[in-house]
């Protein structure tokens, strides 16, 4: 049964939207949901994938080991600073593989322990790769019913992958998106109005993972002490002025954006979950989406930014969510 996130109604203590967010990342989750994922990650072996104009990408496949075959490759897209074992991928994933999928989990360029593969830095209208990458993929493994999930920025990607499919000769059954970034001026904004602990986390990931790309990439990577203790804005906006071709902050958020009738145009059938307490993705950039017929949106009244925690053992409708959805896409022999 497909659980119905308009109903989503989570015990007292996790209705707060901010709780949601945190702990949906949090190693508190990552403990009480530790035994779920075994299987997905004892069976997993690592992919380089060419993705296209000398790009690399490593991700990790796990399969079916069954005598029935699988019912679909579902690729997995993490967030912003996240990676191929975040809590949300892992315990979607290992949904997913119960359910008799192979999953594919993608670190995004210079997420993970990728830093070193590719010497421009990540930013993200670095779509053309990531559909190299689901290209390069899709190769090895042609019969199998392609999907693909992403989560925050990773939903982003996800959908950008999917509006590409087509022309880019994917074979895409199904995406699912969860709290994508739809406007992205919009998203900075609400993550700069919001409590600062959510500033404080992208900053000091963000500026971690900056400081390694600079060590392994000096010649080609220049951020100052002075610039990465700046605000986020500041930030992003010295990484685009310096380290890509769009000119001007407004011009690179609006290359990724999704806002308003940018995916009226989607082939590909798609499911859309986000969260009316959302704090840093606002939900009306959702509600004033021009979608095709094959889209769904759902909103949840509850859930944070990718929480949507059920109880107190961890359990998510977002894991439930997406593999009913794909469920229903690939049904299998």
């Amino acid at each position: 049964m497909t659980p119905d996130p308009a109903r989503f109604l989570p015990p007292a203590p996790l209705r707060n939207a901010h709780v949601q967010s945190v702990l949906a990342s949090s190693r508190l989750r990552r403990f009480a949901a530790r035994r779920r994922p075994a299987a997905l990650k004892a069976g997993a072996r690592e992919l380089v994938l060419d993705a296209g104009q000398g790009v690399r990408l490593q991700g990790w496949l796990t399969s079916q080991t069954g005598p029935a075959s699988a019912r679909g490759l579902a690729v997995l897209l993490h967030g912003w600073e996240g990676s191929a074992d975040s809590n949300y991928v892992l315990l979607t994933g290992a949904r997913l593989f119960a359910a008799g999928f192979d999953v594919f989990r993608l670190n995004l360029r210079d997420h993970g322990d990728t830093h070193a593969l590719n010497r421009g830095l990540f930013h993200s209208c670095r779509i053309d790769e990531v559909v190299g990458a689901v290209v390069a993929l899709a190769r090895l493994a042609p019969h199998r019913a392609l999907c693909i999930a992403g989560f925050s920025l990773g939903g982003n990607f996800a959908l950008r992958v999917a509006l590409r499919a087509p022309d880019a000769g994917i074979a895409l059954r199904h995406v699912v998106a969860v709290c994508p970034v739809v406007d992205p001026e919009a998203g900075l904004a609400a993550i700069e109005s919001a409590p600062w602990f959510y500033r404080h986390y992208f900053l000091r990931k963000w500026g971690r993972s900056l400081r390694r790309k600079q060590a392994l990439f000096p010649e080609d990577i220049s951020f100052s002490e002075a610039d990465l203790r700046a605000g986020l804005r500041d930030l992003t906006r010295a990484m685009v002025e310096r380290h890509t071709d769009f000119g001007s902050l407004e011009a690179y958020l609006a290359g990724y954006s999704l806002a308003g009738d940018c995916l009226a145009g989607l082939r590909v059938p798609a499911s859309i979950l986000t969260a009316e307490d959302d704090p840093i993705i606002p939900v009306e950039g959702f509600r004033a989406l021009r979608l095709p017929p094959q889209a769904q949106l759902a909103i949840a009244p509850f859930g944070g930014h990718c929480g949507f925690l059920s109880g107190l053992t961890m359990d998510g409708l977002a894991e439930d969510w997406i593999c009913a959805q794909l469920a229903r896409a690939c049904p299998g022999d």
